[in-house]
């Protein structure tokens, strides 16, 4: 008995450890077994604290006074599917009449104390069916990725959420998107995984980095054009504007729309068009917008409008055309003079990482949803790389991308430069290389614009 109590005490030490130290490993050698086994166990009773059951039937009432039984139980949400993940759980429920999806949204902090879960989120699938996602630890404590990740054209794993799904950046779904976020919040860090995610896809890189280049000009490989300066942003942009005018009159000599041609052939974008005539997307980055916007002088200030006028440009009709843009800074708001509330208006995504102020936050969130600005004003300042991304839906959810150093980030741009097109518009900032190397990972070698470098 000694022998059997020790071992006992061994193992639950072990566990408990497993638990602190290894939450993941935790979860999937013993947390998701007792999950499942609680979440059936007090499902019932759960769910009429909770408030979300029905009174019965009056047919079943009728019933049970006719046969002299019990009179019959509140019944909860039905149970159509409950999937264990590597994260959580995932609860299909069938809600009965009279049920709305926003009760079981309303009562999902009452769900995850009585479940003993770390978070609880839902949404609804379709009328009468909501997905309820549980999750067993803190999953953005230690981002890890899971090792497969559905990749689609234009669409990139960038982050991890809270409910323990991969966060996307789909262009063709939200063309334009702003990142906010304060110095050391883990914006770059966010930016890195998005480049490097964009690095084996067959699109055109386009940075603007007037920190003179010190976070984009690394990557330089991998991007078909560079400005560092905002006088070289504007001629770029300008480019940009140009190619976009002549996609437009590509497409609208494509479009077959005679009488012979059905109408699912009839282009409207890029991506109606033939494989063979269809241009490469752009993907725009600016790294710190407020440097585009701040001017000091007259000349200045021509530059300032000129620029801000292209971006306007690009966000209303680039989409069509494969250009997106890709807005970061710390502060984005009226401040910055004129045209940029109507850029913010046209930049459908929103990342907030952790800001200074909570005007910043609401410069993100205020015009989308309330409860996004304050999850963006509790960020705390440790946890970097934490953020919140909403859309102009109303919809949004915690996030936080994976630890990427800019030496791995670096090392997947060179891994791909031979995919980074030579756009004929852009070809005066191309980033040109000084010196030379062999191999995949090449090392470190400055960087200058083609337009500045010597024969």
């Amino acid at each position: 008995m000694t022998g059997l109590s020790v071992a006992l005490v061994l193992v639950v030490a072990a566990v408990g450890l497993l638990r602190w130290r290894r939450p993941a490993w935790y979860w999937l050698t013993f947390g998701v077994t007792l999950a499942v086994v609680r979440v059936l166990v007090r499902y019932g009773s759960v769910m009429d604290a909770c408030g979300l059951t029905v009174p019965p039937a009056r047919w079943r009432l009728a019933l049970a006074r006719a046969a002299n039984r019990p009179v019959p139980e509140p019944r909860p949400p039905r149970i159509l599917r409950l999937r264990p993940t590597r994260t959580g759980l995932v609860l299909r429920l069938k809600l009965r009449p009279g049920q709305d999806a926003f009760d079981v949204a309303a009562a999902s902090d009452r769900l995850r104390h009585s479940f003993s879960m770390y978070g609880v989120t839902s949404r609804e699938l379709r009328s009468g069916v909501v997905e309820v996602r549980m999750t067993g630890y803190d999953v953005l404590k230690r981002v890890r990725m899971p090792a497969e990740t559905e990749r689609r054209p234009m669409r990139v794993p960038v982050a991890l959420r809270e409910d323990g799904s991969v966060h996307y950046r789909d262009y063709r779904a939200i063309p334009h998107a702003l990142t906010l976020g304060a110095t050391e919040s883990g914006k770059s860090v966010y930016q890195r995984n998005l480049v490097a995610g964009l690095a084996p896809m067959d699109v055109a890189l386009v940075g603007i980095d007037c920190k003179q280049g010190v976070e984009l000009f690394p990557l330089a490989r991998r991007f078909s054009a560079l400005a560092d300066n905002p006088d070289d942003a504007a001629e770029v942009l300008d480019a940009l504007v140009a190619r976009m005018a002549d996609v437009y009159r590509l497409i609208r000599d494509q479009q077959r729309i005679t009488s012979d041609v059905p109408d699912a052939e009839i282009a409207a974008d890029i991506w109606d068009l033939p494989e063979e005539l269809r241009p490469t997307p752009v993907v725009v980055l600016v790294d710190e917008v407020a440097e585009l916007a701040l001017y000091a002088s007259k000349e200045e200030e021509k530059r300032r409008d000129r620029i801000v006028t292209a971006l306007v440009r690009l966000a209303q009709l680039g989409r069509a055309a494969g250009i997106y843009l890709e807005i970061c800074g710390q502060r984005f708001g009226s401040e910055l003079g004129k045209g940029i509330t109507m850029l913010r208006a046209q930049l459908t995504g929103r990342t907030a990482h952790r800001v200074n102020d909570e005007s910043s936050a609401n410069m993100a969130f205020g015009d989308i949803s309330p409860d996004a600005v304050l999850a963006a004003i509790q960020i705390p300042a440790e946890m970097r790389g934490l953020a919140v991304s909403g859309d102009s839906s109303g919809g949004w959810h915690r996030i936080r991308a994976p630890h990427t150093s800019l030496r791995q980030a670096v090392n997947i741009c060179n891994r791909h430069a031979d995919r980074t097109p030579d756009l004929p518009e852009l070809a005066p900032f191309r980033p040109a290389l000084l010196g030379s190397g062999s191999g995949s990972d090449v090392a470190p070698v400055p960087l200058v614009k083609a337009s500045s470098a010597t024969a």
